[in-house]
């Protein structure tokens, strides 16, 4: 499968990310969108507030001009934060009032961000899920489909 060169750099900097500790869904540059923007927080006045799908004044003036930061639109950052964000655990926009997971930097939820966020972001190329691990699980006729060498050290 050929990896579509927006996704694949998305990939490579929430890999980071993740492994580095410099995921925080709260912090506008260290969130799924803030990295990806390589930790730029300046695409959070594309809306008027964090986890938002409704674009503000200079968002709708960036859509509506076709500009794309490292590869996507402002809606698709929208889009990208919003399906992070609640996949952490948070209600979405963020406020003082709405709930939020009790420790927004748990490496467990932070996976569960990340793992919504890389099917939504091969939803947007049009490409299967590269996190989806079922069809090593299929079988036929009660053997795998799939073959793989185990070696045990």
């Amino acid at each position: 499968m050929n990896t579509p060169k927006r996704l694949e750099k998305a990939l490579i900097k929430l890999y980071n990310a993740f492994h580095n500790n410099e995921l925080n869904p709260e912090c506008c540059s260290a969130c799924a969108v803030g990295n990806i923007l390589d930790n730029h927080d300046s695409w959070k006045h594309l809306s008027d507030e964090h986890g938002s799908l409704e674009l503000s004044y200079v968002g709708r003036v960036h859509q509506r001009l076709g500009r794309r930061f490292n590869g996507y639109s402002p809606l698709e950052l929208l889009h990208i934060e919003k399906v992070f964000l609640e996949a952490c655990g948070f209600t979405v926009p963020l406020c003082h009032y709405n709930q939020k997971p009790h420790n927004p930097t748990n490496k467990d939820n932070l996976f569960n961000g990340l793992c919504s966020v890389v099917a939504y972001l091969c939803q947007l190329e049009g490409i299967q899920n590269v996190m989806d691990y079922s069809k090593i699980f299929e079988f036929e006729d009660e053997n795998p489909v799939y073959k793989f060498d185990v070696i045990y050290s």
